[in-house]
């Protein structure tokens, strides 16, 4: 069995890091095998590398290597892609093509980003890793293959598996062997040691002198995050390589380089910004007190103006935006004071029904007009009462029903059927 060390040099793994020693050694042990592998890792670690050693280890390893990524495919056409079609079996099918399952066959196929998968796709992939069988698109004909699937992956599968995204079947079969390569920034001693090499390659390639980096920079570029990993890493060495002058690159000359230094520290929050989210509390709490103000005012000069006339069906049409706007108004206000809700049915009841001016003195109407509406308020408890207990008993108890008729919430209504002892 070849050793560690001897791997990584062959296929050029810079590190020394145990997580990335330990996954090697997991790929070397698996190759000899057929069992099927997940990588799984954050992007930019490097997982394509795994598939490469376990496939070059491995008794396929003459056979074809076919590496896929499956979240750059078209959704349309990755069944196509891998399994092949017919025929005619879509528009722009003129003629049979063969899948990566059929041409990879006594061979490895890398699945990359395996998680994009459709889920109809994922049936399909199941059946291969079960019994090795797949059918081509437009077609009838069970087709056999020998391959061994080695997949990848930087999404949380057990999270894409309770959204439903991902079969959990499907991630069984996946992960007989699950290979987890570490982030870059969990492998700081990596970090300097891959820098160097980055930058001896593209001096190499842009026939330049090699940068180095100050020791000052160098404690930079350990504690930098790496969201990225490798290939951040890797595409800020060509960076620095290709525009920086001096070839000793101080900490300030780094630091231009790096995005987003100091997005992880702790935010701060001044006793002036607590102070502001207050007021603009206060402010809106203020702005809705002064519109239930002036909805009060609209409804007291409706109830003058049934007062006043004796078309109330006329006065309810011309004012018919009014009664809307209080009855939207009076479920907003319930949100935020917990009152009882007012139905719109029982708006256009109390205001259809005013008492009679026509014995009214000038002087008195604004004064009776208060006395009406508190024997308004009176009668509403027993007008109320009786319209839930007729609710409750056309629909047999059942309090969603009776809410919708009433044009109530059900749980205003609970609480009116505890209010009333019903």
């Amino acid at each position: 069995m070849e050793s560690v060390q001897a791997t990584k040099q062959r296929f050029g793994i810079i590190g020394n890091d145990p997580k990335l020693n330990r996954a090697v050694e997991k790929s070397i042990q698996v190759a000899p095998t057929d069992i099927s592998v997940l990588v799984t890792g954050e992007s930019g670690v490097g997982k394509e590398s795994i598939p490469k050693i376990i496939h070059s280890l491995s008794h396929r390893k003459h056979g074809k290597f076919i590496a896929v990524n499956c979240g750059a495919i078209p959704e349309g056409t990755i069944d196509s892609e891998l399994f092949g079609h017919e025929k005619g079996a879509f528009t722009g099918a003129t003629q049979t093509r063969n899948g990566y399952f059929e041409v990879a066959n006594g061979g490895t196929i890398f699945l990359d980003e395996v998680g994009e998968l459709p889920l109809t796709t994922q049936v399909r992939l199941l059946r291969v890793l079960e019994n090795g069988e797949f059918i081509k698109v437009g077609s009838s004909k069970v087709q056999k293959t020998d391959v061994r699937i080695v997949a990848a992956t930087n999404v949380n599968m057990f999270e894409a598996i309770e959204k439903g995204k991902f079969r959990e079947d499907l991630y069984y079969r996946l992960s007989t062997v699950e290979i987890l390569l570490p982030p870059l920034r969990e492998r700081k001693d990596d970090i300097h040691l891959l820098f160097r090499k980055f930058a001896s390659d593209f001096a190499t390639k842009y026939k330049m002198p090699t940068i180095r980096l100050s020791d000052e920079a160098i404690i930079l570029l350990e504690k930098y995050r790496w969201s990225g990993n490798i290939r951040q890493l890797r595409n800020i060495a060509e960076q620095i390589s290709v525009l920086e002058q001096n070839r000793t690159i101080s900490a300030a000359s780094l630091h231009g380089y790096l995005p987003n230094i100091g997005r992880n520290l702790p935010a701060v929050v001044s006793e002036q910004k607590k102070d502001s989210d207050f007021s603009n509390e206060r402010e809106i709490l203020y702005k809705v007190l002064f519109d239930m103000k002036s909805d009060l005012n609209d409804l007291k000069k409706l109830t003058m103006e049934l007062m006043q006339s004796g078309n109330t069906q006329q006065v309810q049409k011309d004012n018919e935006g009014l009664i809307e706007k209080i009855y939207s108004t009076k479920e907003e206000e319930e949100i935020l004071f917990e009152e009882p809700e007012v139905s719109k049915t029982e708006m256009l009841q109390i205001t259809s029904t005013p008492p009679s001016p026509s014995t009214l003195k000038e002087d008195d109407k604004y004064h009776f007009a208060e006395e009406i509406e508190e024997e308004e308020t009176l009668s509403l408890h027993d007008k109320e009462l009786e319209l839930i207990k007729k609710s409750l008993e056309r629909h047999k108890g059942k309090r969603k029903a009776a809410a919708d008729e009433l044009g109530i919430s059900e749980r205003t209504l609970y609480r009116k059927i505890k209010q009333f002892d019903l």
